[in-house]
């Protein structure tokens, strides 16, 4: 069982949400990512989507965009963001590390050298945003022989016959994309994502983690009413640009903001116990 089963497992035993932040690796400094990955664990976090910056990030909105190119300034390349997670285990073997990114950054290396890597390092799943289910049997092979989950998105126009195919494909948990468009954008629909997630359990016993829209406490706890799982990231990638000429401040103010969802999504979960 890997160690996304295995924490999922943990939260429905106590009756509680996942929450998995967000955080572009090298943004705005490489060394700063991995004191901020502690302090995200210190704040609530259950597992952590760590960002391999890409210089098209195309689902991504402004915020995460600019993210992206503050890291590629730093030259945080894949091998980068492995040895982040790399030193990152080395005081936390437990907490579950997601890699989100995109096809070209990994290809460049090779799928087999990267998977040895990923494994070697910690990494507990991969998001490939551009690798749709459909072209995805090399690489899903791959990852299931290094024993990595390969998380896969669902969006609001995603018909059943393609929800069936991803939830066949799907390891770990599966990734519900709240709103159409990009990440930061719009506001969420917590009536409608839960009839689109209600669909996806006919499909699936994976657990169900929704993003995209969630940007405080209150929409925070309205998403871990319906879903398994919590997912910010935007919210959070503009508190470290704000926090970018205060570096030592970073850390605390954003696991603050991880701190004020974890308490509202607590408290949700006491409601509904």
């Amino acid at each position: 069982m890997s160690r996304i089963s295995q924490c999922f497992k943990k939260l429905k035993a106590d009756g509680q949400t996942a929450l998995i932040p967000y955080v572009t690796a090298g943004d705005p400094e490489p060394w700063v990512t991995v004191p901020l990955l502690h302090a995200l664990v210190d704040a609530g976090a259950d597992i952590i989507e760590l960002g391999i910056p890409f210089s098209d990030p195309m689902s991504d909105g402004p915020v995460i965009q600019k993210a992206c190119e503050r890291a590629l300034k730093n030259d945080v390349s894949v091998k980068s963001v492995l040895e982040m997670v790399k030193k990152f285990r080395e005081k936390n073997s437990e907490t579950p590390i997601v890699l989100m990114g995109y096809a070209n950054p990994i290809e460049a290396i090779g799928y087999p050298t990267f998977a040895k890597l990923a494994k070697e390092a910690g990494v507990d799943g991969v998001l490939t945003v551009d690798v749709p289910p459909e072209e995805s049997d090399d690489f899903r092979q791959i990852m299931d022989e290094h024993e990595i989950d390969t998380i896969y998105l669902v969006a609001p126009t995603t018909s059943n016959e393609r929800m069936s195919m991803i939830a066949s494909y799907a390891r770990g948990f599966i990734y519900y994309v709240s709103i159409k468009g990009v990440t930061g954008s719009a506001s969420l629909d917590v009536t409608e994502v839960n009839n689109k997630l209600a669909l996806l359990r006919e499909r699936t016993d994976l657990p169900l983690g929704v993003g995209f829209g969630i940007r405080d406490g209150k929409s925070a706890a309205a998403v871990a009413e319906i879903a398994d799982a919590v997912v910010v990231g935007s919210t959070l990638v503009k508190c470290i640009e704000e926090h970018a000429q205060r570096l030592e401040e970073l850390p605390a103010a954003v696991a603050g903001l991880v701190a004020e969802m974890r308490h509202a999504i607590n408290a949700r979960d006491l409601a509904k116990a």
